[in-house]
């Protein structure tokens, strides 16, 4: 009996399984497959098969999950790990939503785990999943929901740097996709804090959990993915379309104004009442501008002297109404929203509240609040639910697990739940300890990342299903991981300051871009630049040139995120910067359809190498270029292709530039894989833009 599963037709409910038979099944669509097949109770993918680019997998190892599982994560001596070949396949389940599954035991740990695997008609991806449950209670400290042997499977990402203490020195290296170099295919599992690594050409799609079961309770978990694309030199952009796919939301341009640069944390409602009038008169009304999507209320809007212990996040009633009358009163003159600032840890300007907070028996660490404190955490999803009800459209989350020099981490926090692990010998450790920064404390310090992350997930999803439209970002102490992006919009860039240091405009861009140049090329991080929290633009003093304000704007915003922020003095600047602003944000607006698909290509900026950014869909594209030399005209050449971004429908397209200084491009027609040299002054930046040649 060798019955054969079609995503289309299926016709099997269940089927039980004696352990001499031998069957295959076959799960599919237009763009990829998998052959799975039970012989002598023992379940194994024999084949992949990529139909896009016609290439085929075979797994060299017969393995399709593996459990480490114990008697508590700090219970030494107690942990073993299973694989499925450590179980007998006793059933094939198909659900009504019409996926493949195998019901597999252990007798000798009693337990059972169900295997899904699903596919879509249209995607170009599948899924996977597991329901484990036990007759007994156990401990559940890491699950691969993939463990498949690749010949051609490799790490992108390789840093991991789950530190303390360090400047600059935070790359987790969590929830990063793997690839494979000639079958053109990507795979992880969806979930933010997911750990996927390859080691021996085998890799492991999963996370540390460190979670206690109970007995008969059935833990699901989450999904891995396998995906295909048609070129195994350009996965990471099929991979970065299956995040925009997946993504909660749509990408979106938003355009805020963010009151820190401004007032600090010395904002008031009138203070704030006065920005968003001027910015609004001279944006929209005189220059027509179309209407920010919200206007930001940053640190100090918060009494955080008071007690939290009922209801946290409370309002200055000095400062601001209680409901933020007058506030949301203000932007709906100016046809926008409200947004606020505020700190999940009790970072920044939430410390204070964190002594008090701690006498009352919540969960406090050292200077912040436990994210996987189950009191505190409620107070916050409850404060945070209720300011998305009240009509709060945008959340700037600060100080997540920490910032950019300091993290805390809980790890003794077993009372509520949250994994421990004494035989590391941590007494005496605080929660931001520098001696934590040894890599052996690293499986520790992640059971604390994932417990915190699965908490704010909960309570992102939640805001979602009271406004489907309102905007969360990630910001200090996070990391990127580009599943946060199935509940969040936005994620700060991490490893980098508010405000980028220099002198000058040139060295502004060059510290930013920089941190760009290190973050994706690199470090060749797999996170879409267009949903990057990077701190930029600012705006605050007038006096240089429209010409010099004018390329650091539009090389700014050629980077490509769909995020922008305006950090401005706004009584500062002069009727001509208010010109180059409205026009900068004309034109993001008009590339925006752009920036999905947005990029950095050329050398690295603190090596004064000529550098930018490019997008391209459909119907034409942008390109930006920047020269951070002091002294040295450059010529730079680029090829008008595929590796450029230039989408695969344009072969002719017409150049044109929103800046004065490009007149010897302007007009020109250039072909695909057309050569194309471009010359740059020092410190010039020019911005060229492509439309289809009709």
């Amino acid at each position: 009996m060798k019955p054969t599963i079609f995503l289309s037709l299926l016709l099997i409910s269940v089927i039980s399984i004696s352990c001499n038979q031998k069957l295959e099944f076959t799960i599919e669509n237009e763009f990829l497959s998998r052959s799975l097949s039970v012989e002598n109770g023992k379940l194994q993918t024999k084949q992949l098969q990529n139909k896009i680019s016609g290439k085929v997998l075979g797994p060299e190892n017969n393995v399709e999950f593996q459990l480490r599982i114990s008697q508590g994560t700090d219970t030494e001596g107690t942990d073993v790990v299973l694989t499925s070949e450590d179980f007998s396949v006793k059933k094939v389940l198909v659900d009504e939503n019409k996926k493949l599954g195998f019901l597999l035991k252990n007798k000798e740990y009693e337990l059972e785990v169900e295997v899904y695997y699903e596919i879509q008609p249209n995607n170009f991806y599948a899924n996977k999943y597991l329901k484990i449950r036990s007759a007994k209670t156990f401990t559940l400290e890491r699950i691969d929901v993939e463990a498949v042997a690749l010949k051609d499977i490799y790490q992108p990402y390789q840093m991991k740097q789950i530190t303390a203490w360090g400047p600059s020195k935070w790359r987790p290296g969590l929830g990063q996709p793997l690839f494979t170099k000639e079958s053109a295919t990507f795979w992880g599992t969806e979930f933010p804090a997911s750990h996927n690594f390859v080691e021996n050409s085998t890799a492991y799609c999963g996370y540390l959990l460190g979670k206690e079961i109970q007995a008969e309770e059935t833990y699901i978990t989450y999904k891995s993915v396998v995906g295909v694309g048609d070129d195994a030199n350009y996965i990471q952009d099929t991979f970065l379309e299956y995040i925009d796919k997946i993504r909660i939301r749509p990408l979106r341009l938003q355009v805020q104004y963010n009151s820190w640069f401004d007032f600090g944390n010395g904002v008031t409602k009138d203070k704030f009442a006065s920005s968003v009038e001027k910015i609004n008169q001279e944006l929209m009304i005189d220059r027509n501008v179309p209407p920010l999507r919200a206007f930001v209320i940053d640190d100090g809007w918060q009494n955080a002297r008071i007690d939290w212990s009922e209801k946290a996040w409370q309002v200055n009633d000095s400062r601001f109404d209680l409901k933020f009358e007058t506030s949301f009163e203000n932007v709906k003159n100016a046809k926008s929203n409200l947004g606020l600032w505020l700190s999940p840890g009790c970072n920044f300007g939430g410390r204070p509240a964190v002594p008090i907070m701690r006498e009352k028996g919540l969960e406090a660490l050292d200077q912040y609040m436990s994210l996987a404190g189950p009191k505190y955490m409620q107070l916050l999803e409850d404060r945070m639910l209720e300011l998305t009800t009240q009509g709060v459209t945008y959340f700037k989350l600060d100080g997540l697990f920490g910032h950019l020099n300091r993290r805390e981490f809980d790890f003794n926090g077993a009372d509520y739940g949250v994994p421990t692990m004494k035989q590391l010998d941590t007494e005496g450790f605080k929660p931001a300890d520098e001696r934590l920064n040894d890599k052996k404390y690293d499986e520790l310090k992640t059971y604390y990342l994932v417990a915190g992350t699965e908490r704010l997930m909960q309570i992102f999803e939640k805001q979602h299903k009271v406004n489907p439209d309102v905007y969360i970002v990630v910001s200090n102490g996070a990391y990127l991981s580009p599943w946060w992006l199935m509940y969040t919009d936005a994620i700060w860039m991490i490893n980098a300051g508010d405000a980028a240091g220099g002198s000058n405009r040139t060295q502004e861009l060059v510290y930013r871009d920089g941190v760009y140049y290190d973050t994706w090329v690199t470090e060749k991080t797999q996170f879409p630049i267009n949903s990057v929290f990077n701190h930029e633009p600012k705006k605050t003093k007038t006096g240089e040139s429209v010409q010099q304000f004018s390329e650091y704007l539009w090389m700014n915003l050629s980077r490509g995120t769909g995020f922008v922020e305006l950090y401005i003095k706004t009584e500062k600047l002069s009727e001509s910067d208010w010109d180059v602003m409205a026009d900068g944000l004309k034109w993001a607006h008009k590339v925006f359809p752009y920036f999905k698909y947005a990029r950095m290509h050329g050398g690295n900026p603190k090596k004064d190498e000529v550098y930018g950014y490019a997008g391209f869909n459909v119907k034409g594209g942008y390109a930006s270029f920047h020269n951070p030399s002091k002294t040295d005209v450059q010529t730079y050449s680029f090829t008008l292709n595929r590796a450029f971004g230039l989408n695969e429908k344009l072969d002719k397209l017409t150049v044109s530039s929103p800046l004065s200084n490009a007149e010897e491009m302007d007009g020109e027609t250039i072909s695909r894989d057309e050569e194309v040299e471009i010359t740059l002054n020092p410190e010039e930046v020019k911005i060229l833009e492509f439309n289809q040649t009709k």
